[in-house]
């Protein structure tokens, strides 16, 4: 943990509970005057009746809107620029974002391309962002990125083939809203990997080594929250206080990792998500279990903690090393169980690739600098082997 001074920002204001959405109306005016209001949707958001619901409300408030579809998967730059450029001419008054991380992060990053000059090339890395944005309003529909609530949004970079993230206070949203309801429909993989997502920022956040006494308390509850819903989300996908656990889990792992920031697990699954499209969720789920297997003697005492938070001490008397031992246990018998993918070959990755694998990680240094050990190229290219074994 660090002895450094920390500080913890988040979202304006949060909203949660069962139909939450049907104040988004009320929530909405309370961002000023807002006449003209952009609803960006996914698409599940769409064909799922939710982005009607938004308009309608708005309708009924007053509000006139437009709405922004067509958000790829993991979004580009150009394809953020773009899709700016559609929409730069008609004046908001605020961004309603609803959907996966993905989308909300791109939202972010529309809002302050709004107000700023720099191109969002410009804008990754820390603190680069110069002025607030147009008002947001995220809605998660994913238990996954906890991107509601931090400073962050993330950006692929096909010709670097990596992810790269800005981070920056004017990115937090003025309004968080999280329904359960919204996730019921998730399908079980998706529940998987963005549910194993948000564990590996908690635990991350909590072994970090910017790790403080406000990120750890969002950490613990995270993973307790996650760690006892997550195989009934995965089983039991209408199971609404499943749903709610891991929605809530999600949003106190994001507030985690804003305390604190997530470590060499993330620093690796970048250049996976980048070169190879591996889901974000998956890549991470695939890493975590090793990755903390590396840094186990500098984290022991951390993981027997969470282990309690976990459930896994079967009593006062479990020493501290089988206590944490079992939480490495537990990752690996949950990405067996959720039925994540075991190894990389599935998505294409050979021997060959693993030097530029590594090199790409080792760039990620605002990541792999919070690892409490040191990872030279040699090692990186070690842990992604484990995943060719």
């Amino acid at each position: 943990m660090s002895n450094l001074p920390y500080s913890f920002q988040t979202a304006a204001r949060i909203v949660a509970g069962n139909g939450s959405l049907d104040r988004l109306a009320d929530l909405v005016q309370g961002c000023g005057e807002v006449k003209r209001a952009l609803v960006i949707a996914q698409n599940s958001a769409v064909r799922l009746g939710f982005a009607e619901r938004i308009e309608a409300q708005l309708r009924q408030a007053g509000i006139a809107s437009e709405r922004l579809t067509g958000m790829m998967n993991e979004p580009t730059a150009d394809h953020i620029g773009e899709l700016h450029a559609r929409i730069k001419e008609t004046p908001f008054d605020v961004y309603i974002a609803i959907g996966g991380g993905s989308v909300l992060d791109a939202a972010k990053i529309l809002s302050v391309l709004r107000t700023n000059k720099e191109r969002v090339e410009e804008m990754v890395g820390t603190d680069r962002v110069r002025k607030p944005g147009v008002p947001t309003v995220l809605i998660p529909t994913t238990s996954g990125t906890g991107s509601e609530v931090t400073p962050n949004a993330i950006v692929t970079f096909p010709e670097e083939e990596l992810k790269i993230g800005a981070v920056s206070r004017h990115l937090l949203p003025a309004v968080a809203l999280l329904d359960p309801e919204l996730t019921l429909e998730l399908p079980g993989p998706v529940t998987a990997a963005t549910g194993m997502d948000a564990f590996t920022h908690a635990l991350e956040s909590f072994i970090s080594n910017k790790a403080n006494p406000i990120s750890d308390m969002f950490a613990l509850e995270a993973m307790r929250k996650i760690s006892g819903s997550i195989e009934t989300a995965y089983r039991e996908g209408r199971s609404l206080k499943a749903r709610e656990d891991m929605l809530i889990g999600s949003m106190y792992g994001g507030m985690a990792l804003t305390g604190s920031g997530t470590a060499a697990v993330h620093a690796l699954a970048y250049p996976l998500g980048g070169k190879f499209h591996i889901p974000h969720g998956v890549a991470n789920s695939m890493l975590l279990p090793h990755v903390m297997a590396f840094n186990y003697d500098a984290i022991e005492e951390r993981l027997a903690e969470a282990a309690t938070v976990m459930g896994l001490r079967e009593g006062r008397g479990a020493s501290r090393t089988a206590a944490a031992e079992a939480v490495i246990e537990k990752i690996a018998e949950w990405t067996k169980t959720l039925d994540i993918p075991q190894q990389l070959a599935a998505f294409g990755v050979r021997e060959e690739h693993v030097p530029e694998l590594a090199v790409a990680a080792s760039k990620v240094t605002r990541l792999l600098d919070n690892n409490p050990k040191p990872l030279d190229i040699p090692q990186i290219e070690a842990l992604y082997r484990k995943l060719l074994a």
